[in-house]
């Protein structure tokens, strides 16, 4: 009987060593938004397809859409918290929220990260010169592009509103995109661009947008956009509203505002490509390339998405060469 005992406690200490060993390493994805936030949704899905099973994924959300800005630091120390207790053998950082506030601290360390849906320019968060651990994935919302094509979908536009809140995200795309200026001229069109953190205020946009003197409207970033002292409105239910109530065309910069009773459409981006291509180069780095080799990309190619319910309510009819390169939604 002694026998046997010593024998099952020799085979489970074989055993159990092994079991440990067996167990996939850690890729710690740290999110700037939230698990509902259909960005965050459709990057996510896209990790998860190319990352596991052979790496297991644990999500950190910062929640920087929903929460004030002054609870923000915190959010980031509960990430860092969280990547001292996880020993990472990666980190993925969705957003420039979240890389704007862990960046120096991720930049100490030798640990690999990959970043995804930057906006601004990487040199202004770091020096790549010296911080030789990070690279990753850039976003660039088709704003200039999308303008073009307006011009074929309505060729008798001459004026154009973008609605942004008054996020990181929007603060930078004004900046990057924009270079500050709330007017230009691109294509011949009129563009004014408007950064609103206040409900009412959107909605005043929205309504009078028509006697403003504007052929279109263009949704940009929302989710912060407060009810007075009350947590943002759901998101869905603003652009709900503003589609009911616009009396111009409302077109959209991502594929989750497009439908029957939100944007008409436009050639958007989708969380699904960044996912893809920060995953891509995750495993890269984890098969033995350098962060510092690998030069941050692009993922900007865009697709036309569009309503036939909102196209047929505003009496528009893609050109062919739009049209063949469209995905009809409803």
């Amino acid at each position: 009987m002694m026998k046997l005992a010593v024998l099952l406690l020799l085979l489970l200490q074989a055993i159990l060593p092994a079991a440990a060993q067996s167990a996939p390493p850690t890729i710690l994805l740290i999110e700037s938004y939230h698990a509902e936030f259909e960005w965050d949704a459709s990057y996510r899905a896209a990790l998860q397809a190319k990352l596991e099973p052979a790496y297991k994924l644990v999500s950190f959300e910062m929640d920087t859409k929903r929460l004030p800005p002054e609870r923000h630091a915190a959010m980031a120390d509960q990430a860092w918290a969280l990547y001292l207790k996880l020993k990472p053998a990666l980190v993925i950082v969705g957003d420039d929220a979240a890389l704007s506030m862990l960046v120096t601290r991720l930049a100490a360390t030798t640990t690999p990260v990959v970043y995804l849906g930057i906006n601004n320019n990487p040199r202004n968060y770091f020096d790549p010169g010296k911080v030789r651990n990070i690279t990753g994935v850039l976003e660039r919302p088709l704003v200039k592009r999308n303008v073009a094509q307006l011009r074929k979908i309505m060729p008798k536009a001459r004026r154009v509103l973008f609605l942004f809140d008054t996020s990181m995200t929007s603060t930078v795309i004004l900046g990057e995109i924009f270079q500050g200026r709330t007017q230009q001229q691109f294509e011949g069109l009129t563009v004014d661009i408007k950064l609103i953190g206040d409900w009412r205020q959107w909605q005043d946009e929205v309504l009078a947008a028509r006697s403003n003197g504007y052929d279109a409207l263009f949704y940009g970033t929302y989710q912060a956009v407060r009810d007075g002292a009350k947590p943002p409105r759901t998101p869905i239910s603003m652009l709900r509203w503003s589609s009911e109530h616009a009396q111009v065309p409302l077109f959209g910069l991502w594929d989750f505002f497009v439908g029957a009773d939100l944007a008409a459409g436009g050639l958007v981006l989708d969380g699904r490509e960044q996912g893809m291509e920060a995953a891509a180069i995750a495993l890269r780095i984890l098969g033995g390339a350098a962060p510092g080799s690998i030069y941050p990309v692009t993922a900007q190619r865009g697709r036309f998405v569009f309503s036939r319910t909102q196209l047929q309510r505003f009496g528009i009819t893609l050109p062919p060469e739009i049209a063949a390169q469209s995905q009809l939604v409803d």
